[in-house]
C-alpha cells in the first residue's frame, strides 16, 4: 500500500519516523519506511541507526553524497508499494490523523500534497529569511493552492503513485537545488492531476539567511538551466513569468545593468534581521537576467 521515503542528510530523525510508524499501526495498512542517508556525520549516522530496530523500517547510507534529487530517486527505486509518500526529514506531522488523511484522499493518477506550516513566530533572527518566505509564500490553505496546483509542489510533503515519480523525476546524475519546480512543470506539461489538502507537515529545519539565500540562487539557476524557454512554465510559476514580461518587452537586459547597481542594497536587506520578500523577489529577477 504505502512507502514512506525520507532522504536525510545531517539531521536526527528518529522522532519523525516513530511518529509516522505509529500512525501507519494505527491505519491498519501495508508500509514500510525506507530512510536513505546522504552521508550525514558520524553522530547522527551513529542515532538514526535505530530506525531499523523498528518493524517495516529500513535505514540505509549512501556510498558517497549525491544530493537530495538522486537520494529521492534511489528511495523511490527501493519502494516496494505503488504509493509513495515523501517526507523531509526536519518536518513532523502537525496531526496524529497525519496519515489517514493522505489514505482517505488516495485517487487514481492522481498527485497529492499536504502543504507546509511554521511556527507561529520566528525566535532566531539568523534564519528570519527562510521563516518568512515559508510563512508568507509556502503556508497556504489547501483552497488557495488548489487555484494554481502546479504552483505549489513541494516533494517534502508529497504523496505520489511510484509509476508517475519514477517517470517524470528528474534523473539525470547532478546535484541541483530548486528542482521541485522541474517535477511540477512535468505534472503540469503532461496534465496529471494534483490535489492540494489541508494535511501540512511543520517545518522544523529552518537554514540560516545566508545559507538559504544561497540556495535561492541555486534555484535560479536550476529555473534558467532546465525551464525557462520550456513552453507554458511562465503560467506556473510567479519569477519566470516576471522574466516572460521583461523579456516580451526587451528589457531583460536593461534589468541585468541596474541589477549590478542595486544588488549590495538589496542583498543588505535580504541578510538582515528584517529582510523584505519583494526586495528577495527583485533580487532573484534581477540575478536571473544577469544570467542571460
Amino acid at each position: 500500500m504505502l512507502s514512506i521515503l525520507i532522504p536525510t542528510y545531517n539531521y536526527a530523525i528518529l522522532a519523525l519516523v516513530k511518529n509516522v510508524h505509529q500512525q501507519c499501526l494505527e491505519a491498519q495498512i501495508p508500509f514500510e519506511i525506507i530512510c536513505l542517508d546522504d552521508q550525514s556525520d558520524n553522530d547522527y549516522q551513529i542515532e538514526n541507526l535505530n530506525i531499523s530496530t523498528l518493524p517495516n523500517c529500513i535505514y540505509n547510507v549512501n556510498q558517497t553524497n549525491v544530493g537530495r534529487t538522486r537520494t529521492r530517486q534511489r528511495l523511490a527505486e527501493q519502494a516496494k508499494y505503488d504509493w509513495l509518500l515523501f517526507l523531509d526529514a526536519d518536518v513532523i506531522p502537525v496531526t496524529s490523523a497525519f496519515i489517514q488523511h493522505y489514505i482517505d484522499a488516495i485517487q487514481l493518477n492522481t498527485v497529492i500534497f499536504g502543504g507546509y506550516q511554521y511556527e507561529k513566530e520566528s525566535t532566531d533572527a539568523t534564519k528570519i529569511l527562510r521563516f518568512r518566505y515559508g510563512k508568507e509564500r509556502e503556508e497556504k490553505y489547501a483552497s488557495e493552492r488548489n487555484k494554481n496546483p502546479y504552483t505549489y509542489v513541494f516533494s517534502g510533503n508529497m504523496l505520489v503513485p511510484k509509476s508517475i515519480f519514477l517517470n517524470f523525476n528528474y534523473q539525470a546524475n547532478e546535484k541541483n537545488y530548486g528542482m521541485d519546480i522541474y517535477f511540477g512543470y512535468q505534472l503540469y506539461q503532461q496534465q496529471i492531476s494534483v490535489l492540494h489538502l489541508d494535511n501540512p507537515i511543520l517545518h522544523l529545519g529552518l537554514e540560516t539567511n545566508e545559507v538559504y539565500f544561497q540556495k535561492a540562487l541555486q534555484g535560479v539557476e536550476s529555473r534558467k538551466k532546465y525551464l525557462l524557454h520550456e513552453k507554458g512554465v511562465d503560467q506556473m510559476n510567479p519569477l519566470v513569468q516576471a522574466y516572460a514580461k521583461l523579456k516580451k518587452l526587451g528589457l531583460t537586459k536593461l534589468v541585468a545593468v541596474g541589477f549590478k547597481i542595486v544588488a549590495p542594497f538589496l542583498k543588505k536587506n535580504i541578510l538582515s534581521t528584517n529582510p523584505k520578500l519583494v526586495y528577495f523577489d527583485i533580487y532573484r529577477l534581477g540575478y536571473l537576467c544577469s544570467l542571460e
